[in-house]
């Protein structure tokens, strides 16, 4: 660990020393560059300088080279004029015709000298006009060099800044591609593990499906042959999770019968469904009760506000229209109170002991009539208010303020008035199920509710604009100057009802909304048999069977045995799950309830043979009292007239009855005997024989069906507990592949971090040492360009 601390930190120097290093030589390769950049311009610029300079020289040399030409033969001309004045004086005569030919060639020569003049200044001039050219030029071009020396610089630190930050972000990107390769090549194995896996355990899950739809074929003949009752058309096998999940009549099957009396069947009582059900209509009782109080507040001060303004009734008759208004208005709690009414009857409607659906809420059917009659009576309002509000426009009090807010409480009104038949319409359709269930599907159950909850967020909105355009409209009446402080306590009050209306409605409009979901899924359910309820009748009948029901169970409980302890439940939790326990338990009750069954079959069998044989009895005693009849009968006839031989014929009688058999009958069969004293049986031995082979051969058939009931017994719980165990043996085996993942992940993580740790120390020691015997190369090299561009510089200078 001392070792890895070292090294780390000798490579954390070693970085530091190279980040600099690197920067620094960045930043000198940038400035050498530009240094040669900037002398190059410079030289050229130089040369060109240089170059037309050369030229202004050898122009002035030309120039003044021709002025001196120019100053000597003004000179000589000078000369010639004094020495031709000279001769003039010594000749008159030649002076004259000499002094034509001197005017002329002075008239030449000053016109010559005048042009020669001329030249030379306008030569002055461009030589002037040229050097300040070149002054103004050589000073702009300087200007601009240093604008661009500073520009070129913070152009290079940009530019170093930003190959710094994406030569890290390069690295970092690169870094992370190579432990992504790295993962995906684990993941890539991890996944043909998986796949090798998956299809194993598909194999053993098709072998285990196999087996259990054998073991599930045989034991459903079993149960059809000994469970023959069922109350539908026809009894349909399913797959073992169909099988599971089935509502059976019994143990098994599935009923498919008919819906039509399926539909009286009780359906599933859930008592957390209606203590639910029943909070929630105590809730919405609340919110109503909330409502009620505001519309009546709303109403009532309206009332108030129509016999105050724009006329007061107290000091002026107001108008026959915002009478009629008033009046109606004053009816309000004969139509908004039964809404709470109607809502109070359906929370007591809704008990624990009911089935509450739609169509067993008939109580919402007065509901929906209690609320069309207010519909009804926001109808009979709506054009009077829209008069009033319009008539108040009139006034010569209102103004253009007022007028706006005025109509926008117009059009308010108005929405107001078809939410409310929004509203009921979705009200009277969900009362539909309870009186007329063909007028509503339950498909459309969904449908219904989401548009309620749709048209009470849209009641709100409205009723958030009322506030807003009342709030205004008050505050603007404030101002009229007949306004008094009746006017004002008034609007204050019906702003305050509009206000509550306002939360009230919220509320509702949330409350519905989130308990959305429990409406639609709780309040559409039928009885487990039918698809739905046939009529309000058949659930009326329904749950009267129900209440017989429940009366029925309460008179036949009885108390519970001892429940086990929590301890032991704990202790046996795992035993339980595993179900060995429990199905030697339900193994020993069934084999001691069929022991019970057996000996009570054992006793009917045993009593109904006694009663055979009492039977036999009798018919045998009533054929002995006939024989003894009939033989004392022909002994007496016969006496006088076969005395003689009477003694043999007694005798031959007495042999013959030895040895002739002597067939018996009776309900059990017919048995055949001899009649021979000695060897006879008696009767009574017979009875028994007979009993002890019947009773042996019912205990044989009884153990025989004891057997076979035992075996589907055995053979349902057997496949249940398979299935648990598999279930449980899934259930560890996920968790299992989910620890197996999740170490193996750790592993391969660990592993390819040390390895990249490994490789790019390596890989970033290389690099150093390469990166820093470039450095000094290239350091040797721009210091040796420096001192050549140093030395080239002084040389230009001097």
């Amino acid at each position: 660990m001392a070792a890895a601390a070292e090294l780390q930190g000798k490579y954390q120097k070693l970085a530091q020393e190279y980040s600099k290093l690197r920067a620094q030589n960045q930043v000198l390769k940038k400035g050498v560059v530009d240094e040669q950049a900037n002398s190059a311009s410079l030289k050229e610029q130089l040369k060109m300088k240089d170059q037309s300079l050369r030229k202004l020289q050898q122009e002035m040399d030309s120039l003044t080279f021709r002025n001196q030409q120019l100053a000597k033969r003004v000179e000589l001309l000078q000369d010639e004029l004094a020495l031709s004045e000279a001769r003039g004086k010594k000749n008159k005569k030649s002076a004259e015709s000499s002094s034509q030919l001197s005017q002329e060639q002075k008239s030449v020569f000053n016109e010559d000298l005048q042009k020669k003049i001329e030249e030379n200044e306008r030569l002055h001039i461009l030589f002037f006009e040229a050097d300040e050219q070149h002054k103004r030029l050589e000073a702009e071009l300087r200007s601009r060099l240093e604008v661009l020396e500073t520009n070129a610089a913070q152009h290079q630190a940009v530019v170093d800044s930003l190959t710094r930050k994406y030569t890290d972000t390069i690295e970092k990107l690169q870094n992370d591609k190579a432990k992504l390769e790295i993962k995906s090549q684990t993941l890539e194995r991890e996944a043909k593990d998986c796949r090798l896996r998956t299809e194993e355990c598909q194999q053993q899950l098709k072998n285990l499906q196999a087996a259990l739809g054998s073991r599930l074929e045989e034991s459903l003949c079993i149960i059809n042959e000994k469970v023959p009752f069922n109350d539908t058309n026809k009894l349909k096998c399913r797959g073992y999770d169909e099988f599971k999940s089935a509502q059976p009549l019994h143990s098994f099957g599935t009923r498919i019968g008919s819906n039509r009396y399926n539909a009286l069947n009780v359906p599933l009582h859930n008592r957390r469904h209606q203590l639910k059900l029943r909070d929630l209509a105590g809730q919405a009782l609340a919110f109503v009760q909330e409502l009620v109080t505001a519309l009546l507040n709303f109403h009532t001060y309206t009332e108030q506000k129509v016999q105050i303004f724009p006329i007061d009734s107290a000091t002026d008759t107001i108008s026959p229209l915002n009478q009629k208004f008033s009046q109606y208005l004053h009816e309000n709690a004969s139509y908004v109170r039964p809404l709470e009414e109607g809502m109070l009857h359906l929370f007591e409607s809704i008990t624990e002991d009911t089935v509450t659906v739609l169509e067993t809420a008939v109580k919402l059917k007065a509901f929906s009539e209690h609320l069309a009659s207010y519909l009804c009576f926001l109808r009979k309002i709506l054009p009077y208010q829209l008069k009033s509000l319009e008539e108040e426009c009139e006034s010569s009090l209102c103004t253009a303020a007022l007028r706006a807010r005025n109509m926008e409480l117009h059009r308010d009104m108005k929405r107001l008035t078809a939410v409310f038949e929004k509203l009921h319409t979705y009200v009277s359709l969900l009362a539909l199920p309870s009186t007329k269930p063909e007028g509503l599907l339950r498909t459309n159950y969904n449908l219904v509710f989401t548009n309620i909850a749709t048209g009470l967020h849209g009641f709100h909105d409205i009723l958030k604009d009322i506030s807003k355009h009342y709030s205004q409209k008050a505050t603007l009446e404030q101002d009229v100057p007949t306004a008094t402080q009746k006017l004002i306590t008034t609007n204050d009050c019906i702003l305050s009802s509009v206000v509550a209306l306002t939360n009230g409605v919220g509320k509702i409009a949330s409350f519905f909304s989130n308990n959305l979901d429990h409406f639609t899924t709780s309040l559409s359910y039928g009885p487990k048999g039918g698809t739905e309820f046939i009529s309000p009748l058949s659930a009326e009948c329904m749950l009267q069977y129900k209440k017989k029901a429940v009366a029925y169970m309460k008179s036949m409980k009885k108390p519970f045995a001892d429940s086990v302890p929590y301890e032991e439940a704990l202790a046996n939790r795992r035993v339980l799950l595993s179900s060995t326990e429990s199905r030697e338990g339900l193994a020993q009750q069934v084999q001691q309830s069929l022991e019970k069954i057996a000996k009570l079959e054992q006793e009917k069998e045993h009593w109904m043979l006694e009663a055979q044989l009492a039977k036999i009895k009798l018919e045998k005693e009533n054929q002995k009292l006939k024989n003894s009849l009939s033989g004392h009968l022909t002994e007496t006839i016969q006496e006088c007239s076969v005395m003689p031989n009477v003694a043999e014929q007694k005798k031959e009688t007495t042999e013959k009855g030895l040895r002739e058999p002597i067939k018996s009958t009776s309900l059990i069969g017919m048995l055949t005997i001899t009649t021979d004293n000695e060897k006879a049986p008696d009767v009574e031995s017979r009875e028994d024989l007979i009993k002890n082979h019947y009773m042996a051969r019912i205990a044989e058939l009884t153990s025989h069906l004891q057997l076979a009931d035992s075996k589907s017994v055995h053979f349902h719980a057997e496949c249940r507990a398979l299935a648990k165990r598999l279930s449980l043996a899934e259930k560890s085996k996920e968790s299992l592949t989910e620890e197996l993942k999740l170490a193996s992940q750790n592993i391969s993580r660990l592993q390819d971090e040390l390895m990249t740790t490994k490789r790019s120390y390596e890989d970033q020691l290389s690099m150093m040492s390469d990166h820093l015997c470039s450095m000094n190369e290239t350091l040797t090299k721009q210091r040796e360009e420096i001192d050549t561009l140093k030395m080239t510089s002084k040389s230009l200078r001097a």
